[in-house]
């Protein structure tokens, strides 16, 4: 994989921020579009890559759903002293996003998960998922090869960088990591949006909005169902739809009152 492609990323400046994680096997590049177009808008943009992602294949082997959820939670907290802090994720990323806004509720002021990784697409995935609960898939099939990424933009697709392979065993950490986010999906207290892609080959759209009923504590909840482009949605087609829909939501977060009252500094 290129470096120059998936190396990590900031942009712009200011005192807000908008933290962007990336998904299972992904990169930055990923979402960097989302990135740029946040930083036209006056927000400081962080991207960090992942412990075991963007190099190569083996580099996966020794990390787990913990050094993936550590590095976000470091991203985070070394974006302490700003006005405000949002979190944005892609897939896997989204549920490392989740999993923040439950665990540090005071320090997110609003959460978007784009094609969250809730539910795979096809019995395929399924089967995958129930079969990565024990150590059999990894006496078989140790690697999983990849060709391709789910993007319909063929520009996009031809440029995007692929991961050839990946230890099965990390599929066991995205299904933690699944758990994990169901689990505490209830705990989430900031304003969400939650971005669907409707010919998504990856994950079930209809996952993505079943975990947007489950956002039972959060002041707002809003599903953003995009008809065109596949999986990783900031480069697709509906990349620029995305990136419109997401800045004016964090744009009315920004503005909002609520965040005054309920942070900590508040009441100092």
């Amino acid at each position: 994989m290129d470096p120059r492609k998936t190396a990590p990323f900031e942009l712009g400046r200011g005192e807000e921020v908008c933290l962007l994680l990336h998904g299972f096997t992904g990169s930055p590049w990923d979402v960097r579009p989302l990135g740029e177009a946040l930083a036209v808008r006056g927000l400081r943009v962080v991207a960090p890559r992942l412990p075991g992602h963007g190099t190569t294949p083996q580099a996966l082997l020794d990390v787990t759903w913990r050094d993936w959820l550590a590095a976000a939670e470091h991203a985070l907290h070394a974006l302490r002293g700003h006005r405000s802090v949002f979190v944005a994720g892609l897939s896997m990323g989204a549920l490392l996003a989740l999993e923040l806004a439950a665990r540090h509720p005071e320090e997110i002021r609003a959460l978007t998960l784009m094609a969250p990784a809730v539910r795979f697409r096809g019995p395929r995935m399924f089967l995958v998922r129930q079969l990565a609960r024990t150590p059999v898939l990894e006496w078989t099939r140790p690697w999983v090869e990849k060709t391709g990424t789910d993007i319909s933009d063929p520009e996009a697709l031809a440029e995007a960088p692929v991961l050839p392979a990946f230890p099965v065993a990390r599929l066991r950490d995205l299904c933690t990591l699944q758990t994990l986010a169901i689990r505490d999906a209830a705990r989430v207290r900031c304003p969400t949006l939650v971005a669907v892609a409707e010919q998504d080959h990856v994950v079930a759209p209809e996952g993505g909005r079943w975990l947007a009923r489950r956002l039972t504590a959060a002041p707002s909840v809003r599903v953003l169902s995009l008809r065109q482009g596949y999986h990783v949605i900031p480069r697709d087609t509906a990349g620029p739809l995305l990136a419109a829909e997401v800045g004016d939501f964090l744009a009315q977060q920004r503005s909002a009152s609520w965040w005054e009252s309920a942070s900590p500094a508040a009441g100092a």
